[in-house]
């Protein structure tokens, strides 16, 4: 059989058709052009990839910044008999060479870069060595400045044409403006715009956005009415915990997320969730990416979204079955002063940066003139803390370092320790022989994982430690000895953010950051933050008002946001009412007062705000203080 799209489409993933524009976006990229696929959430954006990179002899390259997203997708694509390898923040240099050798003279079909692994050397070098058949670039507005999550990291990679000039590029997102739009071909060097647009349109969706006092009984009342599982957004961790604690109280099946929870505990609480044994996941915006439930009812925004496309994004995740569901952002009017506050945090002074790297350096006592390239867990709360920091402006101080050059700083992501043979077989069975101390834990890891010998393995040291029954702590300790003396390399795992700091220390007086570039960013937060309080402020449909953010301009009106319900409810209203006044003053003419009281619908001031209309109309007519119906 001659392979094509649809025959890959089938084999691998059991689809007898593309959705909407997946077919145009993977005829693009197979006919070598440069692509940029504007997809909603949940539209099927990795198969556009995946497709074409299996279609084609070599390697597919993705760049992703989201490396819990880049594991659950190697993972998938193992699961289908297809090679994957993802490459991130906290492996080895060892670790990355043996892996990226497997991309050349293995059988992979698809590496996975997070983006700041193009400053590596190492890396950019064997790539040019890899029979690449395609660039993917996923969230793709993360390379722009108009977007709402700019990585510097993301701007190295247009210089990957340097390494394959012939190879297309395929860039994806979900969310982009028409600046954006514009600024991602731009800065990837598309020799031709080439755009393939699916509406950011969701019919099923309706969005609301509710003036709030009482927030937590709102939302209990939504959770309740609307049934189903669903997410529920807050700013911190401890609000988390606390509107977890207000549901479960209420006799809603929650529980709460954020990035601080160890892996294993994240990974029984989406269990659940999954299952449906937990109704609501209250969560930091930590929770979503990568996460693909399909039967979501509700997501429920207590605090406002940092943009309209993150709010997009994580409204998106309902409602991906297609069937009807609910994004509720409920607010007050201090947290619009709360987010102007966080937009003035989110730029601080030039001095305050520079003094952040000081105390980074320090931290991790780096020389001047050394550290560069070294890797380290990194956590901002305790960074924070112990030089007296202000969280929000540090964070953001680490993000325009990042942009000068300086450092990068990747997501917080679980990882594995990692156990790998540095002798060969015969080798090791002469080490067992001398040294009976390790001989146990030698066999368990043979007979636990194949290919320990060839790559870096993960491994559980619980596991080890169950079945050889010792403890844990011994358990690291055989596996860092068998280190010592060069047998195997073992890596621990972690579950922190990795800074990587990209050039060698200098004092931090000479630190040169770009004022300039500090000064358009703020401009262009300014104007998310005027679009949010625009869509708050909107008085026609929220999702007319949303199409229009992304450039889609003249949509219809949903009706079923909770600007259309309103004005609808309010027009049958004024029908019933009109038609009760015409039976009314049909049968008899009445008073102002009496013809008022007679009618049963809406409060007093709509009745009257009605029968001055119909007077205007000439429907109805006052003569000596009494109302007669004209026509029939």
């Amino acid at each position: 059989m001659v392979e094509n799209s649809l025959s890959i489409l089938k084999q691998y993933w059991g689809y007898d058709s593309f959705r909407p524009l997946q077919e145009d976006i993977v005829d693009s990229v197979l006919k070598g052009r440069d692509t940029l696929a504007l997809m909603p959430t949940g539209g099927g954006k990795s198969i556009c990839f995946q497709v074409p990179g299996l279609l084609q002899e070599g390697i597919c390259v993705v760049i992703s910044p989201l490396i819990a997203l880049m594991k659950d997708q190697v993972e998938q694509l193992r699961s289908r008999g297809i090679e994957a390898i993802a490459i991130y923040s906290g492996m080895g240099y060892r670790e990355v060479d043996i892996a990226l050798d497997n991309c050349i003279f293995g059988k992979t079909k698809f590496l996975y870069l997070a983006p700041e692994r193009l400053y590596s050397d190492l890396v950019r070098e064997r790539l040019r060595y890899m029979k690449v058949n395609l660039w993917a670039i996923d969230e793709a507005h993360c390379i722009s400045q108009w977007g709402y999550d700019f990585r510097p990291s993301y701007l190295q990679i247009a210089t990957l044409r340097e390494l394959h000039p012939k190879v297309p590029f395929l860039a994806l997102t979900a969310t982009a403006t028409p600046d954006v739009v514009v600024d991602i071909q731009e800065k990837l060097g598309f020799t031709t715009p080439n755009v393939l647009q699916r509406s950011f349109a969701r019919t099923n969706l309706g969005y609301m956005a509710l003036e709030e006092e009482n927030k937590m009984g709102r939302m209990l009342r939504i959770v309740k009415k609307v049934g189903g599982t669903g997410v529920v957004y807050v700013r911190n961790r401890r609000e988390t915990q606390e509107v977890a604690r207000f549901l479960l109280n209420h006799g809603v099946p929650a529980d709460y997320y954020h990035a601080g929870i160890g892996m294993k505990e994240r990974a029984i609480k989406q269990d659940a969730w999954f299952s449906n044994k937990t109704r609501v996941i209250v969560a930091t915006n930590a929770f979503g990416m990568g996460i693909d439930k399909s039967d979501v009812r509700f997501v429920i925004h207590l605090d406002i979204p940092d943009s309209l496309e993150a709010y997009y994004q994580e409204a998106g995740r309902a409602g991906r079955d297609d069937k009807k569901a609910f994004p509720v952002l409920l607010y007050q009017r201090s947290d619009r002063d709360k987010l102007w506050t966080s937009l003035e945090n989110s730029f601080p002074e030039i001095t305050f940066i520079q003094q952040v790297y000081h105390y980074l350096a320090n931290h991790y006592q780096i020389a001047y003139g050394a550290g560069k390239g070294s890797f380290f867990d990194f956590d901002i709360v305790e960074f924070s803390k112990k030089y007296g920091l202000d969280l929000l402006q540090t964070l953001s101080a680490l993000k325009f370092l990042e942009r000068d050059g300086w450092l990068v700083l990747s997501e917080a992501v679980y990882i594995p320790s990692r156990l790998k043979f540095e002798i060969d077989f015969q080798e090791l069975y002469k080490f067992q022989v001398q040294s009976a101390k390790y001989d146990p834990i030698i066999k368990a890891v043979l007979r636990t994982y194949g290919g320990v010998f060839d790559f870096y393995v993960p491994i559980n040291e619980y596991e080890f430690a169950k079945k050889l029954k010792l403890p844990y702590e011994v358990i690291v300790e055989l596996l860092q000895g068998l280190e010592k003396q060069q047998i195997a390399s073992y890596l621990k795992s972690t579950d922190k953010p990795q800074l990587q700091f990209l050039q060698s220390r200098v004092d931090y007086k000479n630190l040169y950051i770009d004022a300039d570039f500090l000064r358009e960013r703020r401009q262009i937060r300014e104007q998310q933050v005027k679009a949010l309080y625009q869509y708050l402020d909107e008085k026609t449909c929220r999702s007319q008002a949303l199409l229009s953010y992304f450039g889609e301009l003249g949509s219809d009106v949903c009706g079923v946001c909770d600007l259309c319900l309103t004005r609808d409810f309010k027009a049958v209203q004024a029908e019933k009412i009109e038609q009760e006044i015409r039976v009314l003053l049909l049968e008899k003419p009445l008073g102002l007062h009496e013809l008022v009281d007679a009618i049963p619908v809406a409060d007093e001031s709509k009745r009257i705000q009605v029968l001055r209309g119909l007077v205007d109309l000439g429907k109805v007519e006052e003569r000596n203080s009494q109302f007669y119906w004209l026509t029939n």
